[in-house]
């Protein structure tokens, strides 16, 4: 058998140790999302469990800001996520459990996800809620099998200005998101690309 030049070895090594450095990062990714949306039942709740945690989070939530409360009874509907836990290494993956509320009380039991890639190293929670300002736009999502933030509507997300106020022409878009952890609202999370999808259980 013919050896090979000195110079090819070195190159296939160096080429070698190349496509370890690119693969056990994705690799680590890989493993960190598919870990986060195939072991849903780790997040899987009951409807009452769901419910009850909803209802504190709304609680919160309306610690936050006086506007808050009154915002809701305007809506024509309030999707609530409690808890929206993210995680990943630099490939990300978001999930939550939540309720769609009309008139205070819940209708409906839906399920949030997404998946993005940046800077993303751990595993960090927050809460979101996402108000229907009108009939129509509550409708549209309503009948919607699969309803997503940017592809099929824009989301007018909400964060505090000077004084704890909020821009009063953000207040007046159809549909209103707010993103917030326990030290109040979060003005650096975006609710671009994220899923929404009806819980069949």
């Amino acid at each position: 058998m013919t050896a090979l030049p000195s110079q090819t070895v070195l190159q296939l090594q160096r080429r070698r140790r190349f496509n370890l450095k690119i693969r056990f990062p994705a690799a680590a990714a890989g493993i960190a999302i598919c870990t986060l949306f195939t072991n849903t039942a780790a997040f899987a709740e009951s409807k009452a469990e769901i419910d009850t945690s909803v209802a504190e989070s709304v609680k919160q939530f309306n610690k936050l800001n006086t506007t808050h409360s009154e915002l809701a009874k305007k809506a024509a509907g309030v999707l609530v996520f409690p808890r929206v836990t993210k995680g990943g290494a630099g490939i990300a993956g978001e999930y939550g459990e939540g309720a769609l509320q009309v008139n205070g009380k819940t209708v409906t039991h839906y399920k949030v996800s997404s998946a993005s890639i940046g800077l993303t190293l751990g595993v960090a929670q927050h809460s979101e809620v996402i108000m229907f300002m009108t009939q129509e736009s509550l409708d549209k999502f309503s009948t919607s099998k699969g309803w997503s933030i940017g592809a099929d509507t824009g989301v007018a997300l909400v964060s505090k200005g000077a004084g704890d106020d909020y821009d009063s022409q953000t207040l007046q878009k159809a549909i209103l998101g707010f993103v917030y952890g326990e030290k109040g609202l979060i003005a650096d999370l975006s609710l671009e690309g994220s899923k929404v999808v009806k819980i069949e259980k």
